[in-house]
């Protein structure tokens, strides 16, 4: 005989569908006559194959020991790659540096092998993650960056520091700033740039206007010019609003497209130098918290920087 107790995340089931869970190599036929012989019960008493459970409900079974056999799990993110780079991490939170052509999640075109499919790969492999404990916290990224786009991403390892750190990213509390390469030369070398925009959701694509239209939304850019030279510039980007394609489509309407992107870049331009990759990076976060920070009051005025961006060392003759 063996007891399992309801918990929340079970609640509300039908006890068949509770039980296969549960005992995953009890055959179905079987599960049915044991239920209507009373060799399963709940609460003691008589279990009725489409009662609806409750949390702390306690199902007794009177079965035999072979089928509580532990069934081998297949987790789709054990077929993930092990290629993570971490550049920081605690008990809290997890800082990644992802690579140009990954996915931050799952989508259509890619399910397995993600950012965040490698991260729970490796907590798993770690004993760090168990996906059948119910009271585990799935490991869940902070913020996200387009798949061509390289740069640090901040993944929470528990509950509180997801709910703390989605806060603070939504109060721009945390500080994002992006190293990118752009054609032509600025005249001025630092400024806040200010634009409207619509995206046209099939085309997955930002239409961006000098003066604000119906449905626009407003971008505001900040960018230094860190070096330039070949009529090319690398700068420092900060974001003061979080549009989509936001610096690859306002620099573009600027007239300074970047190195390598085909979407809003040019062709030629592109094709000439050779590049295939958009020269763009998320590459510094700062923490800079105005309100309470909860458990993660140790980060706060800390940054952490991606030091070796492979674009901005191919212009040696800045």
């Amino acid at each position: 005989m063996k007891s399992f107790t309801v918990g929340k995340n079970d609640a509300g089931q039908r006890l068949d569908k509770f039980i296969s869970k549960a005992v995953p190599l009890l055959p179905q036929s079987l599960m049915y006559k044991y239920i209507r012989k009373k060799r399963i019960k709940v609460n003691s008493g008589r279990g009725e194959i489409s009662q609806k459970l409750c949390e702390g409900d306690v199902v007794d079974m009177y079965i035999s020991d072979e089928f509580f056999a532990p069934a081998k799990e297949k987790y789709d993110f054990l077929t993930a790659s092990k290629n993570l780079s971490i550049i920081y991490e605690d008990e809290n939170i997890m800082l990644l540096d992802k690579p140009v052509g990954l996915l931050s999640h799952p989508d259509e075109t890619e399910y397995n092998d993600t950012l965040i499919t490698r991260v729970k790969r490796c907590l798993y492999e770690r004993g760090e993650y168990d996906p059948a404990d119910e009271n585990s916290f799935a490991p869940s990224l902070v913020n996200r960056i387009d798949r061509n786009t390289a740069g640090i991403v901040i993944a929470a390892q528990n509950a509180e520091s997801l709910r703390i750190l989605n806060q603070k990213l939504k109060d721009r509390e945390i500080e994002k700033y992006y190293l990118c390469a752009v054609h032509g030369i600025f005249k001025e070398k630092s400024g806040i740039l200010t634009a409207y925009m619509t995206k046209d959701e099939e085309k997955n694509k930002v239409a961006v206007y000098s003066e604000p239209v119906p449905g626009g939304k407003t971008m505001k850019t900040g960018y230094t010019v860190l070096k330039e030279g070949n009529n090319l510039s690398l700068l420092e980007v900060r974001l003061y609003t979080g549009r989509t394609h936001q610096i690859r489509a306002h620099l573009a309407f600027e007239g300074h497209p970047l190195v390598g992107d085909g979407k809003y870049g040019t062709n030629r331009l592109n094709k000439s130098l050779g590049y295939k990759k958009q020269f763009l990076c998320s590459y510094k976060l700062k923490f800079d918290f105005t309100s309470e920070p909860g458990i993660l009051g140790y980060l706060d005025g800390r940054s952490f920087e991606l030091t070796d961006v492979w674009f901005a060392s191919q212009f040696p003759d800045y």
